[in-house]
């Protein structure tokens, strides 16, 4: 940002059928700002898509606050509207947060002030980390927790808070992220955080005081899906090296994140043993299928295709030769067992429950689902757990190759 002028920033509201919530929260926001925050601001409302009143709201709040506009997409998604807005701001610095303020405002000048001293290119409010007070329910929370620690064991984020409502970016840097990033809806945080990490870019975590919304109508388990998606769709582009924009920042070695030691080979051998033990369960299922009921048939097949799959990775996909441990690696291999036992049995369970003459087909492609779900919960236990660098440390070194 060039120096000699006043900073200006421009805080978005992404809104989409907030007509209950709209006037209260732009009439707080504007007036903690215009009272406490030292620098010149906008705020804009973007309504994506909205069929209620909240556009009706929107044109009446333009109008009777100073700094206060508002634009509207046709098409809904967060990610959408932000990336109209912030695309074509004319401010030093951008911000965005959550319609309900679920943040305390007293985190804003914290959030923004490395961006406008030049120290910082992205900021986020973090809830997971030292200094926070969050008030959420039990499964918000531990989603929340789940997807974060997914993203640093398999994308190598350093971030603690990927999906908090209350971020700010220097202008400059986030208009040459955003081409970039692909998603359109919640996922779009996410993906722009991994690409500025990629890039070599500094992201300052604040910790910020959180209330949960309990009128918060995001759909959870469709939301969470849609991040797994994401993710795996960024993991390809890491691996294949396109996950880069130019952008400049300040590069640590190599030129941004790189991904934890050992994953680009870890990731392709797993995932040809998963693909080869998946195809073998599946064989098995359909032949035990023709002397036992579902359930017995899909328990047998995992548990014959677990050994082989544990197994396997355990030599070609972390290394380990050698006959010491093996046991222990199986029985702890038994956790992978277990978890995709769990998925695969219930989705059948409530499939016949829900089709009761749903046939060999539809058995297969619900087969096909849960053991997707269980293949990335499996790895993350396998890396993090049975065969983590410490554990493996006390080897002797015939029985492990460098990895």
């Amino acid at each position: 940002m060039p120096p000699g002028r006043g900073r200006f920033v421009e805080v978005v509201v992404p809104v989409h059928n907030e007509e209950r919530v709209l006037t209260a929260t732009v009439e707080r926001l504007h007036a903690y700002l215009a009272g406490t925050f030292p620098y010149p601001f906008r705020i804009t409302i973007a309504d994506n898509a909205s069929t209620d009143g909240t556009w009706w709201i929107a044109e009446e709040l333009t109008a009777r606050l100073p700094r206060v506009r508002a634009v509207r997409l046709e098409d809904k998604g967060r990610g959408r509207a932000l990336r109209h807005v912030w695309g074509a701001s004319d401010a030093d610095v951008v911000a965005y947060m959550d319609a309900d303020l679920s943040t305390d405002l007293d985190a804003f000048l914290p959030l923004v002030a490395p961006l406008i001293s030049g120290h910082s290119d992205l900021a986020i409010g973090s809830r997971l980390t030292r200094g926070s007070a969050v008030v959420r329910g039990p499964r918000r929370e531990v989603v929340s927790r789940c997807y974060n620690l997914l993203l640093r064991t398999t994308l190598a984020a350093r971030f603690t808070d990927a999906q908090c409502g209350f971020k700010a970016a220097r202008t400059e840097i986030v208009q040459a992220l955003l081409p970039g990033v692909e998603d359109e809806e919640w996922f779009f945080d996410t993906e722009l955080l991994l690409l500025a990490e990629r890039n070599g870019l500094r992201i300052h975590e604040v910790p910020v005081d959180w209330v949960d919304d309990p009128d918060s109508r995001v759909d959870v388990l469709r939301t969470a899906r849609d991040d797994l998606r994401g993710m795996a769709r960024v993991a390809r582009r890491m691996l294949t090296g396109a996950f880069r924009v130019p952008v400049g920042g300040r590069p640590g070695p190599g030129g941004g994140a790189a991904l934890p030691a050992g994953m680009a080979r870890q990731l392709p051998a797993f995932a040809v043993i998963g693909a080869v033990s998946t195809l073998a369960q599946l064989v098995l299922f359909v032949l035990f299928r023709l002397v036992m009921g579902p359930l017995w048939a899909n328990g047998l097949s995992l548990v014959i295709t677990t050994v082989g799959n544990t197994a396997a990775n355990r030599r070609f996909t972390f290394g380990v030769t050698g006959g010491r441990r093996a046991l222990r690696h199986q029985l702890e291999g038994g956790a992978a067992f277990l978890l995709g036992l769990g998925l695969s049995t219930g989705g059948l369970a409530v499939l016949h429950a829900v089709a009761p003459g749903a046939g060999r087909v539809v058995e297969v492609a619900a087969l096909i689902a849960a053991n997707a779900v269980a293949t990335l919960v499996r790895f993350l236990l396998m890396r993090a757990w049975i065969f983590h660098p410490r554990r493996l440390a006390g080897r002797s070194p015939a029985e492990r190759n460098s990895s």
